[in-house]
């Protein structure tokens, strides 16, 4: 009866609905930049001293010692970083010449932690580690994480939005994965070509009516197979269904960026 009522409770509910924070909340939206490929931090914000010293000199025994890399051979020469350091605005945060002019005059305002540290010494294991928690795959991402924790005021939109450029380290799809999470919680990636989420327009000669009627027909279907199996993933694809039609509304509007100011475009 217990585990009855939990499943028709959990399928009336909204997944993405708001929920209320354990403290109040004083900002609306994350957005996570996620710059893979930028200089290293050692030419950015993080001055090692030490490496000037050591530079051009080889590794010191009490560092080789059992020391396994997989690119980095024990007779390798300390290398340091050729930038210029110097501190800026009452915080005094340290940065080189490469960020200087751009972020001294805001560098009060910026939160810089250089007290992160890792054992991951190759490129995917730690994008796992940065997005996931842990340097293996399987485990939800930062954004289903959030959306997850705080869900979403927006109905008609995803809460997790992805803008993806370049090429990476690690499959794409596993920077916004949802792991063990219902799949609702997974990121939606917008594109820059054609159709802003794939399959957003209709089929040629497909109505509006008729694709709602397809999306109430595979609801009804999902339902039924929901009664008789009671696995949640079936509830999260039928959210799922719903949300994409909702979005083929919503979505062309929202992105159609004529309609702005030129002021606007300019910002």
């Amino acid at each position: 009866m217990i585990a009855l009522a939990d499943l028709l409770a959990e399928e009336g509910r909204n997944p993405f609905e708001p929920r209320p924070p354990h403290f109040p909340a004083k900002a609306r939206n994350v957005i996570f930049l996620y710059m893979e490929g930028a200089p290293s931090q050692l030419d950015l914000f993080d001055p090692k001293p030490e490496l000037t010293r050591w530079h051009g000199k080889p590794l010191p025994p009490s560092l080789t010692k059992g020391l396994k890399l997989a690119f980095i051979k024990p007779t390798a020469t300390i290398l340091a970083s050729p930038r210029t350091f110097a501190s800026y605005g009452q915080s005094g945060a340290v940065l080189s010449d490469y960020l200087s002019s751009a972020w001294a005059p805001i560098v009060d305002e910026i939160c810089m932690v250089c007290s992160m540290h890792t054992d991951a010494f190759n490129h995917q294991p730690a994008d796992f580690l940065l997005l996931a928690g842990n340097m293996l795959s399987g485990r939800p991402t930062i954004g289903s994480w959030v959306l997850y924790g705080l869900g979403s005021e927006s109905k008609n939109l995803p809460g997790f939005v992805v803008l993806s450029t370049g090429k990476s380290n690690m499959s794409q799809a596993a920077q916004w994965s949802s792991g063990f999470l219902p799949s609702n919680y997974q990121g939606v990636m917008f594109r820059r070509k054609g159709d802003p989420v794939l399959y957003l327009s209709n089929p040629e000669g497909a109505s509006q009516d008729e694709q709602r009627a397809d999306v109430d027909l595979v609801a009804a279907l999902n339902r039924e197979h929901y009664t008789q199996t009671g696995d949640r993933e079936i509830a999260s694809r039928i959210a799922s269904y719903e949300m994409a039609f909702r979005m083929q509304m919503s979505v062309p509007e929202l992105l159609d960026f004529s309609k702005e100011s030129a002021g606007i475009r300019a910002m």
